[in-house]
């Protein structure tokens, strides 16, 4: 297979109700996990991370829906990177952390996409604005971490709207590749497809618990101060597609 065309499908899903905390970090903390092959990818100069809460549901493996394992939680961390191809830049995102409740997504990720996942206990709730099923009003995704209990928040206000073009919210939502170093030192890429997502802006967003015990001094101090932005995407259907291993 070409190492520039995506592999066929691996996994479908939904992703719905994504809280998205975004932060500034220095470049400097990012370039060693920046996958070989690729480059930091920066809007309007600046250098994004982002905590991401959502709700996988209707997973299915291979088209083979696995019981039990069909709707959870996912809270991560990840960054924004990008590849030069032939056909132009691919624009894509790194994860530093994925949190999942079951071991055994953990295992699937780890194992087929050299994702560094990791498996807590975690919960969620999602409310809705009376009257308008359609609008959250509020979403927290929870996870317990060395025996404290973390948290990501938000509240949203207005109705989902479609992210301004050039915007910090499309620049965030619209990455649509994965890149992950493999343990031999090569870049693994897939592809994730998925509409354009409409967003509801925050009133408020917190991130409460041990960043620095799950991702390291230097960017839990980053993480502990608030975020330039917040907004919580409604998310769609999504498909991944299995992953290439790159010649770089």
């Amino acid at each position: 297979m070409n190492a520039d065309s995506p592999a066929p499908v691996f996994l479908t899903a939904e992703w719905r109700h994504l809280v998205m905390l975004n932060y500034e970090i220095e470049p400097e903390i990012l370039k060693a996990r920046v996958p070989a092959g690729t480059e930091l990818d920066f809007w309007n100069g600046k250098t994004l991370a982002s905590m991401v809460g959502f709700l996988f549901q209707n997973t299915r493996v291979r088209r083979i829906p696995i019981p039990f394992h069909r709707h959870f939680e996912e809270v991560n961390l990840r960054f924004y990177v990008r590849r030069r191809t032939a056909d132009g830049w691919r624009r894509g995102v790194v994860f530093i952390k994925e949190l999942v409740p079951r071991r055994a997504i953990a295992w699937t990720a780890r194992t087929f996409y050299h994702e560094p996942y990791l498996a807590l206990p975690m919960s969620h709730q999602i409310t809705t604005r009376s009257g308008r099923p359609e609008e959250v009003e509020s979403a927290a995704y929870c996870w317990r971490y060395n025996g404290r209990e973390n948290a990501l928040r938000l509240i949203t206000r207005g109705g989902a709207l479609a992210p301004a073009e050039n915007s910090e919210a499309a620049f965030i939502t619209e990455h649509y590749w994965g890149y992950t170093s493999r343990r031999d030192g090569a870049t693994q890429e897939y592809r994730v497809e998925h509409p354009r997502w409409r967003i509801q802006e925050a009133a408020s967003a917190e991130l409460h618990g041990d960043a620095a015990g799950l991702y390291g001094e230097a960017l839990g101090r980053a993480l502990n101060s608030a975020p330039r932005s917040a907004f919580l995407a409604e998310g769609s259907a999504v498909k991944v597609h299995g992953g290439v291993r790159l010649k770089t």
